[in-house]
C-alpha cells in the first residue's frame, strides 16, 4: 500500500519566518504523498488583542465567539494558509490551500455542551466526516493539500476546529487508501517529562503510561489534545504517530526522533 504522510505544523514554528521556511523546504522534499495541516494560534491571539477581542482558552482549546471566528478565519484560512502555499510553490511542491468548506472536504458540527456546567466553546467544530475521495483525487493529481483549521457545518456556518484533530481525522479517514503516517511537529523535541528540559523526551508512550502521566499531572495541558488525538489515530488504523521537533522532520517520519505513540 502506498504511504501517505500527514504532517501537522504548529506552535512557534508557524510564527517564526526562518523556522517555517526551513520546515517547508524539508516538507516539500518528502517523496511520499503528503498533506500539511497547520495551526497559527499565536498570530490569531495577537491580532485579536490589537482589535480588542478578548481570548479565552480552556484545556489548550480556544473558545470561539462570533468576533473571534472572524479573526481566526482571516488568519488561518487567509494569511497563514496562503503564505505556506506560496512558499511550498517556491520549493516545487504544487500546493493547494483549503478550508473544510472547500469541496465539502471536512464537515463538522458545532460542539454541544452536554450539561449546564459544561464549557460553551462557541463556534468550535467537532468533525463528522472527511471527504476522502476529494483528498485522494488531489493526491492523484500530484497536488499537496494544505489544510487550515476552519471547517463548516453544511448549513453555511464556518467553525474553528482544532488542527490536531483535523490532522488525526484526515489520517484516520485516508488509512483506507494509504498506509498513513501522522506527524505532529512543533518547536519541542517531543513529549517532555519536564517541560523545561528539552532532553527529557519520552521516547514511547502507550495508553497505560499516558493515563499515569495525566493522573500525576506530568503532561503539559496544551499537549493533552495532541496526545488524545494521537491515540485515537493509532486505534483507528493509522500506521504510525510521532510527535517532535519540526527541524527533525526526516527523522520523525522514520521514527528515529521524537515521541512515538504505540498501542497498549
Amino acid at each position: 500500500m502506498k504511504q501517505l504522510v500527514i504532517v501537522k505544523i504548529g506552535g512557534n514554528i508557524v510564527d517564526d519566518d526562518y523556522s517555517l521556511q526551513k520546515f517547508l523546504k524539508n516538507f516539500a522534499a518528502i517523496k511520499q504523498a503528503k498533506i500539511l495541516v497547520h495551526g497559527g494560534g499565536k498570530l490569531a491571539t495577537r491580532l485579536a488583542a490589537t482589535m480588542g477581542i478578548e481570548q479565552q482558552m480552556v484545556d489548550g482549546r480556544r473558545i470561539t465567539d462570533a468576533e473571534t471566528l472572524k479573526v481566526v478565519t482571516m488568519v488561518y484560512a487567509g494569511y497563514i494558509n496562503k503564505n505556506i502555499v506560496a512558499q511550498l510553490q517556491q520549493y516545487n511542491a504544487n500546493a493547494i490551500g483549503l478550508t473544510g468548506a472547500d469541496a465539502n472536504s471536512i464537515l463538522a458540527h458545532k460542539r454541544i455542551s452536554k450539561t449546564a456546567e459544561a464549557t460553551d466553546y462557541g463556534f468550535v467544530g467537532d468533525i463528522n466526516q472527511v471527504n476522502t475521495v476529494f483528498f485522494h483525487g488531489l493526491i492523484q493529481q500530484a497536488l499537496v493539500p494544505v489544510v487550515s483549521p476552519i471547517t463548516h457545518d453544511g448549513n453555511g456556518q464556518l467553525l474553528n476546529t482544532n488542527a490536531d484533530t483535523i490532522a488525526q481525522s484526515i489520517a484516520t479517514a485516508m488509512s483506507s487508501f494509504y498506509e498513513t503516517i501522522l506527524v505532529y511537529s512543533f518547536e519541542k523535541k517531543g513529549v517532555l517529562l519536564d517541560i523545561n528540559d528539552q532532553d527529557s523526551v519520552i521516547r514511547v508512550i502507550h495508553p497505560n503510561y499516558y493515563q499515569t502521566l495525566k493522573a500525576n499531572q506530568q503532561i503539559f495541558a496544551g499537549m493533552i489534545p495532541k496526545l488524545d488525538n494521537a491515540f485515537v489515530a493509532i486505534e483507528q488504523g493509522v500506521s504510525k504517530v510521532i510527535i517532535g521537533n519540526a527541524a527533525d522532520l526526516d527523522e520523525l517520519i522514520i521514527g528515529k526522533a521524537g515521541t512515538t505513540i504505540q498501542h497498549g
